[in-house]
């Protein structure tokens, strides 16, 4: 009962929905994530460790950064049926597929350096992902 209330839980909030949404697409460090959803960087350390917490995601480091990605379901079967079912739904929600589109925009290069000069540009360049 535990697991399957940790999972409910964790995607009882729309801000996790959505993170959940763009690591459909591709793995994702914190300031990827905080840039799409416009949310303070403890937030989405915040969002992103119920998330882990609950199975839903994993993380590996990936030199300077830690990459954030949708875990593979073998935490449980709550999180894997739920993972599997969110690739289907809500793909055509406005909030959803308003932060879907901008993964483009978003690289972590340019967000970390603009971060550091100070500058809020964060669209001045596309970033290729593998």
């Amino acid at each position: 009962m535990e697991k399957f209330v940790k999972v409910m839980k964790a995607l009882s909030d729309a801000n996790r929905v959505r993170i959940l949404k763009m690591l459909q697409h591709r793995s994702m460090c914190v300031c990827e994530l905080q840039a799409a959803l416009g949310v303070a960087q403890p937030t989405v350390s915040k969002h992103l460790s119920v998330l882990v917490g609950a199975g839903l995601v994993e993380w590996s480091r990936d030199g300077k950064w830690i990459d954030y990605r949708l875990a593979d379901g073998s935490a449980g079967p709550f999180a894997s049926v739920m993972l599997g079912n969110l690739r289907h739904w809500l793909d055509e929600d406005p909030s959803v597929s308003a932060v879907v589109e901008r993964l483009p925009e978003l690289c972590r290069e340019s967000l970390c350096v603009s971060e550091k000069n100070g500058h809020n540009d964060i669209y001045s360049h596309k970033c290729i992902h593998a």
